[in-house]
């Protein structure tokens, strides 16, 4: 609900930039205050802030990146700076004061001067914000989202009393001339708690217009909230106690750990992060005195009757959104029955998806890992067009995502194992390292898939640091949106981060677009059979007989890489397969329902890659070994032979397969001579001589 305390408040208006609303949305109106800041807010219809005087220094690397209408940076670089951390809830503090002011309104737009240039081609992204109406809740987001939004936010001045109805009609406005606009592009509305009825409203009154809508503790279940017994104190409050307001919805409303935490670095020493926490925590407290003015006693009671229309109104209209939604629920939120509100939006929206944060509070966006651009990547609900396109639609992962991962999320795992990468150069000389593996794409690598994937991350990995790209990985469908047997209450998961990190759904058009791209494609023929193999089965080689990506690689000229990896072994041991499920009768019922809903990507083999059944192996884990890759001497083929000759193409297919099947032999045997495989001698040796690369056999 952000509704005053810690988790709405108001913005510095000097890191506003002036945004001139689209032709046709202007009026007479004309509004024009002096703020505490000394900078002029104008309205005009749907209206600016600006700062008066000194333009903002929008000069990187020596180029104006200042917003231009129709244009944005062509891309995105791999690790590119998404600025996560550099803001917090320290600084939305800080500037509340100075924008207490009884402007009167109305309601206006403003574009945060951080966000800076998105790419080319993005859409458009309007913030509604929190019954307070600050319209600073993205605060910690706006640099990230602003790399690929045009970022609007919605500003609702302390003592406007323009009705719900009147905001629907002021934002639909908005919605209306961007589509009229820009009609093959998505729309997306950002609600938070009372901006989530709003986005709601929208959406039902306008289910023509392409809308994504992401709804944060939306108030959709203010009727059920946990603060009704108290709300007629809250009305009938003195104005002399009013001041204490702020402190009691503050501890409320979010973890005030949770918010001091938002811009301290992940990943560093424990006690450096007492120390960070300490020192935010003793910042932030002493502010909470200036949030009474945030929503003062006169509109106290207006707004807690907005809250309540706006609740009535969206539910009201439930029936009639068809827009995408994906609803940010908290499991701790102390205002809102926002779990359970969740549930009902999933189960009442024809196209809701839920993404679960079990220990978060009401005001989400302002806590501290919550990233909302990659919750919103992994949910795969970023597009520039009518529909998603996984290869031009994607995002590189920033810095901040690779860093979260591999260094924080991941790192004991690399560690664990160590992995190791050796490659083979053009004359067949094994070296370690990714050397041999062409610098250019398309460059298609086809393997061996380790049980459940492990050896994923690390090759990824691998390739981000050493070859400055990411891995596009052909995956079965059953990992993306709709997700077979998904949780209702889906926490952001493996299968998210997978598609951050450049997974998409295997599938000819994909492939095609892919190498037409020049991308690094990332192929298992074994697919789902060789991933979920069953006892006796490690690094057995189970492929079609088809061998159509050859040809397919062969039409765009690229390079074929086979790969081997070894180390499963070494990590679990598989005490439960599929043979062992179906034989127990109540895990038999389960696997023949989720085998009925996935789709078979082998009906047209035979064989054992046809058998593609689904389940979860049940594993022991082991103390973990060391994992090993050999990437073979790259493959090249004569264009004009392979498309007209499938005898040809099937000889290079079998090549490939042989070869796989040699590096996995090849590993099998040499990592017998690593003096450092155990994970004893590996944490001995890191020990003493302080760093993660281990030594290894020589190649």
């Amino acid at each position: 609900m952000a509704f005053a305390a810690a988790l709405s408040l108001p913005v510095n208006l000097s890191s506003f930039s002036a945004y001139r609303s689209p032709p046709g949305l202007r009026d007479s109106r004309k509004v024009s205050v002096e703020s505490a800041a000394g900078l002029s807010v104008e309205t005009d219809g749907a209206a600016s802030v600006r700062g008066e005087g000194k333009k903002p220094d929008r000069i990187i690397n020596g180029q104006d990146v200042r917003r231009k209408p129709g244009t944005g940076m062509e891309g995105l670089d791999l690790f590119y700076d998404d600025g996560y951390g550099s803001s917090s809830v320290i600084d939305y503090l800080d500037v509340a004061k100075d924008l207490v002011r009884n402007d009167g309104g109305p309601p206006r737009w403003f574009c945060p001067v951080e966000c800076g240039a998105p790419i080319k081609g993005a859409p458009i992204l309007l913030f509604l914000p929190g019954v307070d109406g600050v319209g600073l809740g993205l605060i910690l987001h706006h640099k990230s989202l602003g790399k690929v939004f045009e970022v609007r936010c919605m500003h609702i001045p302390a003592y406007d009393q323009t009705p719900f109805e009147g905001l629907v009609k002021f934002v639909e406005e908005t919605v209306r001339s961007e589509h009229a606009l820009s009609p093959d592009k998505p729309i997306y509305l950002v609600g938070d708690s009372f901006g989530g009825c709003l986005a709601l409203a929208i959406a039902a009154r306008n289910p023509s217009i392409d809308l994504i809508l992401v709804l944060a503790n939306p108030a959709t279940s203010f009727g059920n909230s946990q603060l009704q017994p108290v709300l007629p104190f809250l009305e009938s409050l003195p104005k002399e106690l009013h001041v204490t307001v702020p402190y009691l919805l503050s501890f409320i409303m979010g973890d005030p750990v949770k918010l001091a935490m938002a811009n301290i670095e992940s990943g560093i020493p424990p006690l450096q992060t007492v120390d960070e926490l300490s020192k935010s925590l003793t910042s932030m407290l002493p502010r909470l005195s200036h949030l009474a003015d945030i929503i003062p006693k006169e509109t106290l009671t207006w707004k807690l009757k907005l809250l309540k229309s706006a609740s009535a109104y969206a539910n009201s209209r439930l029936h009639a959104v068809k827009a995408d939604v994906l609803v940010l629920a908290s499991g701790e939120d102390k205002m809102l029955p926002s779990k359970d509100e969740a549930e009902r939006l999933w189960r009442t929206l024809p196209k809701c998806t839920v993404r679960y944060f079990k220990d978060n509070g009401h005001s989400i966006l302002l806590e501290g890992g919550i990233h909302l651009l990659t919750i919103i990547k992994g949910a795969q609900m970023y597009r520039r067009s009518k529909r998603l396109d996984y290869i031009s639609d994607y995002l590189p992962p920033s810095l901040t995502e690779y860093r979260v991962e591999f260094e924080t999320e991941n790192g004991f795992f690399r560690i664990a194992t160590s992995p190791v990468m050796f490659s083979t150069l053009e004359d067949g000389k094994i070296v370690q390292g990714l050397a041999g593996v062409p610098n250019e794409g398309p460059v298609l690598l086809v393997g061996y898939h380790m049980l459940l994937g492990f050896e994923l991350a690390p090759l990824v990995d691998a390739f981000m640091r050493e070859k400055n790209t990411v891995i596009r990985g052909m995956a079965h469908p059953m990992l993306f949106p709709p997700i077979v047997n998904e949780d209702v209450l889906q926490e952001f998961s493996r299968f998210d981060l997978m598609r951050v990190f450049g997974a998409l759904p295997v599938t000819p058009s994909n492939f095609y677009k892919l190498l037409q791209a020049k991308s690094y494609v990332l192929l298992y023929p074994g697919g789902a059979r060789e991933a979920l193999h069953k006892k006796g089965e490690e690094y057995k080689v189970i492929w079609p007989d088809q061998p159509e990506f050859v040809r397919m690689a062969a039409r765009f000229g690229a390079t074929i890489v086979p790969f081997g990896v070894v180390g499963e072994d070494d990590v679990t041991e598989l005490v439960l397969d599929y043979e062992d499920q179906k034989n127990i009768p109540i895990l038999r019922d389960w696997l023949k329902d989720l085998n009925e809903k996935v789709v078979n990507l082998r009906t047209d083999e035979d064989g054992e890659v046809a058998n593609q059944n689904f389940y979860l192996p049940g594993v022991l884990p082991k103390i973990p070994g060391r994992f090993y890759y050999l990437f073979g001497k790259p493959i090249k083929i004569a264009e004009g032979m392979v498309l007209k000759d499938r005898e040809a193409a099937n000889d290079v297919y079998l090549q490939i397969k042989s070869e796989v099947e040699k590096a996995l032999a090849y590993l099998l045997q040499k990592r017998e001579e690593d003096p450092y495989r155990s994970l004893l001698q590996r944490s001995i040796y890191q020990a003493t001589w302080g760093t993660n690369q281990v030594p290894t056999f020589d190649p």
